[in-house]
């Protein structure tokens, strides 16, 4: 909520008062202050926006930081070294093992740009601690070829990204390494649906099933094996139909009982919705589908009720999606 929020920042302000007094934090109630709102186009609440040199153009977002911890390491982050040199094997080793994620660059020199582009993404993923080397031995430690990206989980490497010629995509990198603060699928609930919304991937694929039914685990496990290979383009969700406080999800994309189990993707920009055309929830059509869908195949589902047999006995005509455009247009 924004009062949590509000209190975290504070919190953080208190902490950085002391050790960069140099930086300044503040709040401002848009309520009354149109100008400023228009000025800095404040669409929603609370935003948090940082402003370098005293200068008014152009300040950058600090988006999804929610706790006082990761507030200071985003403002430490834009001031300062965004990622730790590491030059030695217990270096690395005290690093992936304080945290229970980690990310380690391990590169052949470190003046190129897909280094710039690791520490660029350091600055944006506030949540991990980050760090790199051109060490023979780390790299040898850790049986890795030079420049490539590796994220840690519990102090073992979990994930595996060559970064060559600066040719990766600092935003992708991002959506990439935020995506394992969350499971590989995320079951949806109040606590998880913020979290969901934090994470900067715009394609969502939801499982709507019961969970207590006897086949739960064959889908789930098809489920999670395609979500391997879309990770950080498209976040796999799911929702159990039997939970009644999921009910105004059913409702927004008409899934009802016996539609059950029923797999849409959403893209949140658009608000686009994409309906799977198989029914079976198997490994190769959830592939296909989410394919389809990034290389802009899949046809928009257009929910819509069955056109009603007397819409056309009374003076004014009844419509639906299915009818709507033969009739008006």
């Amino acid at each position: 909520s924004s009062q949590n929020l509000s209190e975290e920042f504070a919190e953080a302000a208190r902490q950085l008062k002391k050790e960069a007094p140099r930086i300044q934090f503040g709040k401002i109630d848009v309520t009354h202050q149109h100008d400023l709102r228009q000025e800095f186009n404040i669409q929603s609440f609370p935003t948090v926006k940082f402003f370098v040199n005293g200068s008014r153009e152009d300040p950058i977002d600090c988006k999804g930081v929610r706790k006082a911890s990761t507030f200071i390491t985003w403002v430490k982050r834009r001031t300062g070294p965004s990622t730790v040199l590491i030059n030695s094997t217990d270096q690395a080793e005290a690093i992936v093992k304080a945290d229970d994620l980690a990310v380690i660059g391990f590169f052949r020199e470190l003046h190129d740009d897909s280094v710039e582009v690791f520490c660029e993404t350091a600055r944006d993923v506030p949540e991990m601690p980050f760090g790199m080397t051109a060490s023979e031995d780390v790299c040898a430690n850790y049986s890795i070829q030079r420049n490539s990206l590796v994220v840690f989980k519990k102090g073992k490497p979990v994930h595996h990204e060559v970064l060559e010629d600066g040719r990766q995509n600092k935003l992708d990198l991002t959506r990439l390494i935020k995506t394992f603060t969350l499971d590989l699928v995320t079951e949806y609930n109040i606590e998880t649906s913020v979290k969901i919304f934090d994470i900067p991937v715009e394609n969502h694929i939801l499982l709507f099933t019961p969970m207590n039914s006897e086949k739960f685990n064959e889908i789930y496990e098809n489920y999670q094996s395609a979500a391997a290979e879309f990770r950080g383009k498209i976040l796999f969700v799911l929702v159990d139909t039997d939970e009644a406080r999921n009910g105004r999800i059913f409702e927004y994309f008409r899934i009802r009982d016996i539609d059950v189990p029923a797999v849409r993707i959403l893209n949140l920009t658009s608000d686009a919705r994409y309906k799977m055309p198989a029914d079976e929830v198997t490994v190769e059509n959830l592939k296909e589908f989410c394919q389809s869908y990034l290389n802009g195949k899949a046809k928009q589902h257009l929910s819509s009720e069955k056109i009603p047999q007397d819409w056309d006995k009374m003076p004014v005509k009844v419509l639906v999606g299915k009818n709507f455009n033969s009739i008006i247009f």
